[in-house]
């Protein structure tokens, strides 16, 4: 059974629409990426599923259940895990009182989920007093996914988690998410780094203009001749 089903999905900002009749599907802890062009509405799927992004049409279900109609915080009581592209951690406070906050849900934070969180970054167990603000952006991405996999979520949403970090940092990045994967986490992530998502990812879905364009394995993805023209630049296939 699918743990995330999205069908026929219309959404948009206000009056705007963006998605027109998007498709998704992610089974238990399966690693998905979505990408495309800018524009494309790769985020606007993401916010769709968090209640962030007006609803037009379609459905979507999570765990067997409709969250369509869904409060943005009823889905991720739920259990969706959320991770924005901006504005995603509280510079401000200390990088333990993030975490705390991730901790809302259950009631205040258990010192065994800060510590099994701790445990998947240790550059952060070496941060905890120190102001989010002052953290690089690797570690500040790192603070953000820690803080929504306090609440134990079985499927963890990322939106653009390689945005504005310098290029030795993308790798870093990327492998926690493998590890958070490999934890048996469902990954859902939307990426422009398109190569390193689809290198990475199980399977990938390329959106355009709002649409569902190609769905294949990501192995797949990147050596398909059309998908590579338009989207990663060209060149021989990447695992070729």
């Amino acid at each position: 059974m699918n743990l995330l089903e999205v069908t026929e999905l219309d959404a948009g900002y206000g009056d705007l629409q963006v998605l027109f009749g998007v498709d998704l599907h992610v089974t238990k802890s399966e690693y998905v990426a979505i990408v495309g062009p800018n524009g494309a509405g790769k985020s606007t799927v993401m916010k769709a599923v968090v209640g962030l992004a007006t609803h037009m049409g379609g459905e979507i279900r999570f765990d067997g259940e409709d969250i369509t109609g869904l409060e943005p915080q009823t889905r991720i009581e739920r259990g969706l895990g959320y991770v924005p592209q901006t504005e995603n951690i509280f510079p401000t406070l200390t990088v333990e009182e993030n975490l705390k906050i991730g901790g809302y849900l259950l009631g205040g934070l258990p010192d065994d989920r800060q510590e099994a969180v701790v445990e998947q970054f240790p550059i952060l167990a070496e941060r905890l007093d120190q102001r989010a603000g002052n953290l690089s952006g690797g570690q500040q991405q790192m603070l953000a996914m820690a803080r929504a996999l306090i609440p134990d979520p079985p499927v963890l949403l990322l939106d653009e988690p390689s945005a504005g970090l310098a290029p030795d940092l993308v790798d870093t990045v990327f492998d926690h998410i493998d590890a958070v994967n490999d934890r048996g986490v469902t990954v859902v992530i939307v990426e422009q780094n398109a190569k390193t998502a689809l290198r990475r990812c199980d399977r990938g879905y390329v959106l355009t203009q709002g649409k569902n364009r190609y769905t294949d394995e990501g192995g797949a993805l990147l050596n398909d001749p059309d998908v590579r023209r338009q989207f990663l630049g060209g060149g021989d296939s990447p695992t070729g």
